[in-house]
This record gives structure tokens, sequence and C-alpha cells, in this order.
């Protein structure tokens, strides 16, 4: 699936550490999304921010990757966690999980799908943890591995 024109995208912190590593993974998903040329720049929440920042420091990341990263980052809309629409999104998404049976234990999730929504943009992620979300509250594009290691995706329902 491609992002189409005015679009606004929100990039999950798998995504954005694909990007920062420069690696085969984070080239197949510039390549197939233009993140780095798209007119409406990409966004990403603060909580995002966060979770990297504790990844490169967990995994020792060295200047020239720090550097990467904070280029990359610079490139992008960083939307505060903390503004009333988001707030209110979070709230939302939280009673819709535990209504819906998924008491949900990473509330990092639930704060970056809260800020995609608030937006009304589309989650770009690589994993799993937006799968129980109904397309009302969130939508999501998933890169899915394939049997070769090469990236396709899929719209989540």
């Amino acid at each position: 699936m491609t992002l189409p024109s005015g679009q606004l995208v929100l990039l999950d912190t798998d995504v954005l550490i694909h990007l920062a590593r420069n690696d085969s993974d984070g080239k197949a998903l510039e390549a197939r999304y233009k993140l780095s040329s798209r007119t409406e720049r990409p966004l990403y929440s603060t909580i995002t921010e966060g979770e990297l920042r504790a990844f490169a420091k967990y995994r020792n990341w060295g200047p020239e990757k720090l550097h990467r990263l904070d280029s990359i980052l610079s490139q992008l809309v960083r939307t505060e966690a903390s503004l009333p629409q988001v707030v209110e999104a979070y709230a939302d998404l939280y009673a819709a999980a535990r209504r819906g049976g998924h008491p949900h234990q990473k509330q990092n999730d639930l704060w970056i799908a809260a800020t995609a929504k608030a937006a009304d943009a589309v989650v770009l992620t690589a994993d799993r943890d937006f799968e129980w979300m109904h397309p009302e509250f969130v939508r999501v594009i998933r890169v899915l591995p394939t049997q070769d290691g090469s990236r396709t995706n899929r719209s989540l329902p």
C-alpha cells in the first residue's frame, strides 16, 4: 500500500530505528514510502523519541548513529503527547482497549496511537502492537518481513 498525497503518517519507533541504522529495512522503507521527500513531513510522538533515545543508550549507539537519528528527527514533525487532543485520544483508546478485553500492557503504544488519532495520521510500524485496534480508532500500515527477508506491507483491517 502506498501513502496517498496529503495523508499524514506517524512513524513508530521500530521504523525510525531502521531508518537511523540505515539498514536494508530502513532503505526499503524509505524507497517504498519516500518518507524523506513527502510534502507532508512524517510525524513522530515524543513518546517515540523517549523510546528511541532509551534504545540508543541501551545499545550503546555511537556518535555517528546518534547524529543520523538526530538528523532524521530534525526533518520530521515532533508531536507532543501532552497536547489536549492527544490526551483525549489516549482516554478513548484506553477505554476501548479495556472494554474490548485488551488490558494493554504497552502504554507507550497507546500514546503513540493516540498521537496518530489526534493528528488523523496513519501509523507506519513494523510490529504487531497495534493489531487489536479497530480502524475507527487508528489506521495502521504494518510492514512485514517476507520469506526472503525483504519487506512487504498490508493495511490492518
